[in-house]
């Protein structure tokens, strides 16, 4: 097993790219392994790592189906309801609270 190689911090070479960048590019890693990874240093913790892929090995992103359209909504619905009042809050409900905003400063106000 060969070592990636490793690159500092904004410094890798053309040809390689995040996987954020190759989503921007439209494209995806398409089954490659990394090919390489970027090394920030950190003051109190160890570096942070950023894994690159080479673009010219790189696939196009699939097109999205109006199957997985349909079940991406329905699953994105379904997150928007809130358990506690069974109302559609408008916006995702964090799953650190586990309830819509309002539910959860009620709870707030009944225990203070």
């Amino acid at each position: 097993m060969s070592a990636l190689p490793i690159y500092p911090w904004r410094l890798a070479p053309d040809g390689y790219a995040t996987y954020r960048q190759l989503r921007a590019l439209g494209l995806r890693p398409g089954g490659q392994d990394v090919a390489a990874q970027l090394e920030r240093p950190r003051k109190r913790r160890g570096p942070l790592v950023a894994y690159l892929y080479r673009i010219d090995r790189a696939k196009p992103v699939r097109p999205m189906t109006e199957a997985k359209r349909a079940s991406l909504a329905k699953a994105n619905a379904a997150r928007r309801i809130c358990p506690n009042c069974r109302r559609d809050a408008g916006y995702r409900i964090p799953s650190s609270l586990g309830m819509c905003g309002t539910c959860a400063h009620l709870e707030e106000q009944c225990v203070a």
